[in-house]
């Protein structure tokens, strides 16, 4: 590997040692030996990375496989990290609680055996999963200087990140025809939603979501990744490690964009068709049956609003070509955690149902704990 001239003397002196070393492991060691504040020289890293690539595709040096990625994620925010760390730190605690809370209660309350609650049982896990694959790297990313993830690490990531989001929507979907046969249907509506057809439905979902995400990112796995190897993501975005390809990703980019359009397409026009179904049904109702059936589909329709709603402003930020890559990220973090961490809420307040049972469980919990308290006060008063 040849030496480069560069314009930063910290990355100039970083890399002498190293030209003989292969080509992630420069990028990794320099970026690495760098100041927290020296924005120069990392960007001479992506130049230096840029050169690399452009003469290992002109065929003017032999190509050396990329054997790790190095996650960029916020490290240009320098001490500003760790607050941003605290911050989703507690978000993603919140989230860990409050999506366990639903699913424990729904597991142990009798009162919440229908099967919106089964529902909303698997998408408080799904919640789980979603932010577990990305979140912890990221956290662990913002107190190290520089993260690195293998190769087989960074496609099971991407993976599992898209499935999960995929399946919850299908989730969302799968919840919007619960609504639709208990509005619309109600006399049919126990003896067909039984626990066969519950299973079926939840089946389907996380089916639908493990074969959608499959054309979006299968391709990236067989593709050749022999430099840069600095994603400038938060985490393995499929968009982002896309860009490090040695060849042509055209084909790569129609499928990604199809399976994408396909899985908000279906699940999105299928939950309109409910409501729409929901409400001429409602039209034909008294004013008392119409709210009664609007409280029962509240907390969904404001889920569903808020996820499809920040998808497509995270969509939109990605095609804006002024927008710094550290606002992308930080964007692309609060869509990832504004769902799950709003769920818990949403439900909870506006679900009377799971409110109560949720006040029954601290009250459950609360009532030994005073009669410990008694009981130490009149032993030792």
């Amino acid at each position: 590997m040849r030496c480069y001239k560069l314009t930063s003397p910290a990355l100039s002196t970083a890399l002498q040692h190293l030209c003989q070393l292969p080509q992630d492991l420069v990028v990794a060691s320099s970026i690495a030996s760098l100041g927290e504040r020296d924005r120069t020289a990392r960007q001479d890293v992506l130049e230096f990375c840029i050169s690399q690539r452009v003469s290992t595709q002109n065929g003017t040096r032999p190509p050396e496989v990329v054997s790790f990625f190095i996650i960029q994620g916020l490290n240009s925010l320098g001490e500003t990290r760790i607050i941003v760390f605290y911050i989703f730190l507690v978000a993603y605690i919140f989230i860990l609680v409050g999506n366990s809370m639903i699913i424990f209660m729904t597991w142990t309350d009798p009162r919440l055996s229908s099967p919106m609650y089964f529902f909303l049982h698997n998408l408080s896990m799904v919640d789980i999963l979603y932010t577990t694959v990305t979140i912890p790297n990221m956290l662990s990313g913002l107190l190290t200087k520089t993260h690195t993830i293998s190769v087989p690490g960074c496609f099971f990531q991407m993976y599992f990140f898209i499935q999960m989001a995929v399946t919850g929507r299908a989730i969302l979907t799968v919840m919007a025809y619960d609504r639709y046969m208990a509005i619309c249907n109600p006399l049919r509506y126990t003896a067909f939603m039984t626990r066969h057809v519950r299973c079926l439905l939840i089946a389907g979902a996380w089916t639908f979501g493990a074969f959608c995400t499959l054309p979006g990112t299968a391709p990236s796995w067989q593709q050749t990744y022999c430099g840069p190897n600095v994603v400038r993501h938060g985490w393995c975005d499929p968009s982002s490690v896309r860009r490090l390809v040695c060849g042509d990703t055209y084909l790569d980019n129609i499928l990604s964009l199809s399976s994408a359009l396909v899985s908000m397409l279906v699940t999105g026009v299928l939950i309109l068709t409910s409501y729409i179904l929901i409400g001429s049904s409602l039209s034909k109702k008294s004013t008392a049956e119409r709210l009664k059936a609007f409280g029962t589909c509240a907390a969904h329709l404001t889920v569903v609003t808020i996820s499809y709603g920040s998808a497509a402003f995270v969509y939109i930020s990605y095609r804006v070509a002024n927008i710094p890559a550290e606002v992308r990220i930080i964007v692309s973090v609060l869509y990832t955690v504004l769902t799950p961490f709003l769920n818990p809420i949403i439900y909870s307040l506006r679900n009377k149902d799971l409110g109560d049972a949720i006040k029954r469980t601290f009250c459950r919990h609360r009532r030994p704990a005073l009669s410990l308290k008694r009981l130490i006060n009149t032993v030792y008063p």
